[in-house]
Formats: C-alpha cells, structure tokens, sequence
C-alpha cells in the first residue's frame, strides 16, 4: 500500500518533469561572444577616440529616449573619458535647455555643471512614447548588465580580471535583433524579436543601421566602419566610461598596493631570517 506522503512526491515530480522543458526555455543560456576591449584586463585603459565616438552615437541616437542622470557635462572633459576640450564642453552644455525654477521663465541654457538632461519632462511621458515602458537610464547600465558563463568556465574570469560582461551584453543585444522570427516563436504585437534579449520579446526597436552616424576621421587617423557592429561597440564603450570613469585610477591603485604587498612581504621574510639567524629552532 502507498501512504500519502508517497503519492505527494510522485506527483510533484511527475510536475516537475513536466514543467522542465518550458522552465528551461524560460531560463535558456544564451551565448554571448566576448570582444576584445582597450579596457579589459589589468592594465587597460579607455581608448579616447572610441569614447568620442560612442558619446556621439549616444548624443545622437541613444539620447533620444534614454537619459544620463548621473553624468555631469563637466565630466566629459575630465582625463581618462572622451577628453573633450573646456570650450567644446562648455558649447555642448550650452545647446541644453535645463529645467530651473529660479531662472526666467523656468529654464535657462546648460553650463558644464549641470547633468545630462532627460529626454522626457516627466516619467510618465517617458512612458507615454514608450508604450507603457520607461527606457532605463544609461549612467550605470553597464555594470548593471553582465555575461553568464557556465561552469567551470566562470572561474578563469578570476584570473582574466574580466569585468566587461557589461559591454560584450550591450554590444550582443545591439546586434541580436532579426526581422524574422522562429517560426516556433509567437512574436507578441508591439515587440520586436532579439535572440540576445532574454524572452526574445523587446519593446524597444532596432535603434542603429549602418550609416546612421557619420563618423569624421581625424587628421592622421583611419576611417572607422561606420556599421552596426561598429556603432554598437564604440557606444558599449562609452556605457562603461559613464558607469565606471574611475576605472583606470582604480587599477592603477590595484597594482600599486599589489606591488607594495609583495615588497612588504619580502621585507618581512628577510627580517624574519636576520631576527632568527643563528637561532636553533
């Protein structure tokens, strides 16, 4: 005879199988290619020119929709970031019109002090152009973001120093959007289908084509493709200026204090050896 407690259990796992397939479609693990970033690794910096780029693809398109609440004008000419001269900063704020109620009329122009104004007056506008949804704020979008890597993979990340799971996920989404769906999958009305997006369903349309922005070389550098692929990299980049500026100080500081572990940690010995030299122990 079968006690309750037996049927109970069989039939919670005759459930839970059931149930497998779709929770493992649910939680799917999506496979997102690394990239190779200027600032990857223990010693690598901001790449200027990219910076300045992917400031003008998010200026330009990004801004559009998505604010920066965090990232002062001022900031963007500060040593490490985009590196845009006083005066060009000091234009650039000036072309913003920021909410003051003690000014005349309830605005005034920007000055680099002020922080990147919101595209929309008021959340829920934000949502009334957005069908419902609020795009989310960029200033620290790529640290909030990141790469699943299965086990034991993940463990040599440790050893990497990687930390550009931010990046590589924004560069993947921007490029993980196709026309067509699976013919197995029920695009619902209003979404687009991204294969990088978890659910595959994203509200928010494919924002780059190629030769949206128009990149001007410097005097003496290359031409930059002016592609998707690229556009995505140069404004993933950015992301990660804006969510960590301090980075290259921070590893800077890292290898200093790494660097004075090991010489303290040779003084000691020797001081060790000298205190005990001669003493049988």
């Amino acid at each position: 005879m079968f006690n309750i407690k037996t049927i109970l259990a069989a039939a919670a796992l005759i459930g839970a199988m059931a149930s497998a397939p779709a929770f493992a479609q649910e939680h799917e693990t999506i496979t997102i290619q690394k990239q190779h970033w200027s600032f990857g690794g223990l010693f690598g910096t901001y790449d200027t020119n990219q910076l300045q780029r992917g400031f003008q693809v998010f200026r330009e398109v990004c801004s559009n929709c998505h604010s920066a609440r965090l990232i002062a004008f001022r900031t963007l000419a500060e040593e490490g970031g985009p590196e845009f001269s006083e005066a060009q900063v000091k234009a650039l704020a000036a072309e913003y019109e920021i909410a003051d109620p003690s000014a005349e009329g309830g605005k005034r122009p920007g000055v680099p002090a002020d922080r990147w104004p919101s595209p929309f007056a008021t959340d829920q506008d934000a949502r009334d152009a957005n069908g419902g949804a609020i795009p989310p704020d960029f200033s620290v979008l790529a640290k909030a973001r990141g790469v699943t890597d299965a086990f034991p993979w993940w463990i040599t990340n440790y050893f990497t120093a990687y930390a550009e799971g931010g990046p590589d996920y924004i560069h993947a989404l921007l490029n993980g959007y196709e026309e067509t769906p699976p013919a197995d999958f029920t695009l619902p009305e209003g979404k687009h289908y991204n294969h990088v997006f978890p659910g595959h369903a994203i509200g928010m349309p494919p924002p780059l084509t190629d030769g949206q922005v128009a990149y001007v070389a410097a005097e003496g550098q290359e031409e930059v493709p002016q592609t998707v692929d690229q556009y995505s990299k140069d404004v993933a980049a950015y992301m990660m200026w804006m969510a960590e500026p301090g980075l290259v100080a921070r590893k800077e500081t890292g290898f200093k204090v790494l660097l004075f572990l090991v010489l303290f940690a040779g003084l000691m010995y020797a001081t060790k050896r000298k205190i005990w030299q001669g003493i049988e122990h």
